[in-house]
């Protein structure tokens, strides 16, 4: 490994410290964040099926009904005709800290990913789950993307 490789290294790393370090200084002050701000943001995905197919019978996919009451859902056409657009969020407030997230206690993970596997099953049919970790590399930034996996609780991208 050459010195400017491990001189980038170390200088992502650091910067990820930084940014850490700012939020926790954030949460421990009390001071709210653009994100608690937006709790009430509705979460969107689109889906490739019409709007009678994701709403088969009345009944929304069993990931978002298994949420019950914790989220409010709008089921609507994707502008262009290209689909359909399922968005939710959050029906009450749930105070999140910088630690929630975190922990995997922050309740719009489970709305993230009650959409992800919502689009998964109306698409695929099945829950779609990566087979293999996107790196393996030993290194500091290898150990660092392993720990953001872990992190995300399976939330996946939205």
């Amino acid at each position: 490994m050459t010195a400017k490789m491990r001189f980038a290294e170390l200088a992502t790393v650091a910067g990820i410290g930084v940014a850490g370090i700012s939020a926790v200084r954030r949460a421990m002050s009390g001071q709210r964040s653009e994100d608690d701000e937006a709790v009430n943001r509705w979460l969107v995905v689109t889906v490739l099926r019409s709007p009678d197919e994701v709403v088969a019978d009345g009944a929304l996919p069993a990931p978002l009904r298994e949420l019950g009451d914790l989220v409010e859902v709008q089921v609507r056409p994707a502008p262009g005709d290209k689909g359909t657009e399922l968005a939710a969020r959050l029906t009450r407030h749930e105070p999140a800290s910088a630690f929630a997230r975190l922990e995997g206690k922050d309740p719009r993970q489970r709305v993230r990913v009650a959409l992800r596997e919502a689009k998964s099953l109306l698409e695929v049919g099945e829950i779609v789950h990566p087979d293999a970790p996107a790196t393996t590399h030993p290194g500091p930034l290898g150990r660092l993307l392993s720990r953001a996996t872990h992190i995300a609780q399976g939330e996946g991208r939205l």
